[in-house]
């Protein structure tokens, strides 16, 4: 009763007369100081698991709602209730509300199918783990690949007594770098092809990159893994023999699997030009019709999965409220952050956008790579690959031809150097939390970053001088 009176609050306060505004505003009459809630959050992320674990533990939604109302109620009281609301509607409608649902249907139907057998995390094992993660990134989206299989790579490290670098390696390889090949990979790609890039444009011409950074991680992993098996040692494999040969349980939810890509597909196809305004804010048909198709998959996929199968995989919500709650203050805190970039060269943070066009008024790919990955390390990757794919002149059809170092750069940048830091994308939060989940101690924001910087930095500085220059 409680969910459905909440249901029912919001549904008023989205219906409620006399609050209805435009989300857009111009975001070069901003002050950087608007981004200070952003930064806060980012730092609450970084620095309170460290300095009071217990509180953050317990209180990391109400931190994340707190830095959220320190954006809204000033901005409110600034520029009027009327755009903070169309803001706060916006970002709930247009960008929050679908990336949770689709984030929620991909962790319930991964989280319903069990790969059973007996697995253990040999460094060969868990390198060719990674690399059917990262073949199936590009076709089922870097989180629907997380999800199905950080669970077993988990399960099979269990007699490990160093499983961190795992993950941390896991997050590189399946959770983004592997995205990079299709739209259904990463939500920067399928923005893109909602503007109208061809689907196998990145294909074509991010393949050598893909392949490049993937085997280089793979190749580091192996030897990474294999000193730690060596030098380390594991705890005693059980000698009871495994009844249970190499297969599925829950095979069922393969099927909603397929479900899943066919809505998003579908909502990227289709265009029947139906439009409904919710508060200055355009929500199409397909977008719809999308959204409670992947509900009714979640729900079915509840109903189908035995109870069984999600106590073999362990199977909590504890990972999917963390990354719901952290990513609706992210959501609302980067309001300001995504109109200032947009208010290009002219606006607060024009130094950034001036600083990927060479003297001769041209695109600059290989700072388009290192501002859209910076950026993307930080921000959300999506909103990120727009601001700049509409700086380098929002053409389609000229991106991909003149321009197509342009716009590969821009997207390697973002779906490559998500992976920079937990907050790049949305699956690494997802992964981190699961890790922990069963008890393994991963890396804080920082330490975490240490692994990106020694390891990706320098893939990247190397993708630079062969493909952006």
């Amino acid at each position: 009763m409680t969910m459905l009176r909440r249901a029912g609050a919001w549904g008023l306060l989205l219906l409620w007369p006399g609050l209805s505004a435009a989300a857009d505003f111009d975001g070069a009459r901003l002050s950087p100081a608007w981004g200070l809630p952003f930064a806060g959050i980012l730092l609450s992320i970084a620095l309170m698991p460290l300095l009071a674990p217990s509180f953050w533990h317990h209180h990391f939604g109400k931190v994340a709602a707190a830095w959220a109302l320190a954006f809204l109620l000033p901005f409110a009281l600034a520029y009027g209730p009327a755009l903070a609301w169309g803001s706060l509607v916006h970002a709930l409608v247009a960008e929050y509300i679908p990336f949770i649902i689709l984030l929620t249907a991909l962790f319930t139907v991964a989280g319903g199918i069990h790969i059973r057998g007996n697995l253990h995390g040999s460094p060969g094992l868990n390198t060719g783990l990674l690399a059917i993660g990262a073949v199936l990134a590009s076709f089922m989206g870097t989180t629907g690949a997380s999800m199905l299989m950080i669970r077993p790579l988990i399960r099979a490290n269990d007699n490990r007594r160093h499983r961190a670098h795992v993950i941390i390696f896991f997050i590189f390889i399946v959770s983004n770098a592997a995205g990079s090949l299709t739209p259904l990979g990463d939500p920067p790609l399928f923005l893109g092809f909602l503007k109208g890039v061809d689907f196998f444009w990145t294909v074509g011409h991010l393949l050598p990159e893909t392949l490049f950074l993937v085997g280089a991680l793979l190749a580091l992993f192996y030897a990474l893994d294999g000193w730690y098996y060596r030098k380390e040692g594991v705890l005693p494999v059980d000698p009871t023999p495994d009844t249970h040969r190499l297969g599925f349980d829950g095979a069922a939810n393969f099927w909603l699997l397929g479900a899943v890509v066919g809505l998003v597909l579908m909502s990227g196809f289709w265009k029947p030009g139906i439009v409904f305004d919710v508060h200055g804010t355009e929500v199409g048909l397909p977008g719809l019709l999308r959204d409670a198709g992947l509900i009714a998959v979640t729900l079915l996929s509840l109903r189908i999965t035995s109870a069984r199968v999600h106590a073999a995989n362990q199977f909590s919500w504890a990972p999917m409220a963390e990354v719901a709650k952290l990513f609706a203050g992210i959501f609302l805190t980067i309001i300001p952050v995504i109109a200032m970039l947009r208010a290009g060269a002219g606006g607060p943070f024009g130094a950034i956008v001036s600083a990927v066009t060479r003297a001769d008024g041209q695109p600059d790919p290989a700072m388009y790579f290192w501002a859209s990955g910076f950026l993307s390390s930080f921000l959300d990757n999506a909103p990120t690959y727009l601001v700049f794919f509409n700086t380098a002149g929002g053409d389609p059809a000229v991106l991909m031809t003149t321009l197509a170092p342009t716009l590969a750069s821009i997207s390697a940048g973002a779906v490559f150097m998500g992976a920079n830091t937990y907050i790049g994308n949305a699956p690494n939060m997802m992964v981190k939390a699961i890790a922990e989940d069963r008890g393994i101690r991963m890396p804080g924001f920082f330490g975490y970053m240490a692994w990106s910087g020694a390891i990706l930095i320098p893939l990247f500085f190397v993708m630079t001088f062969i493909w952006f220059t």
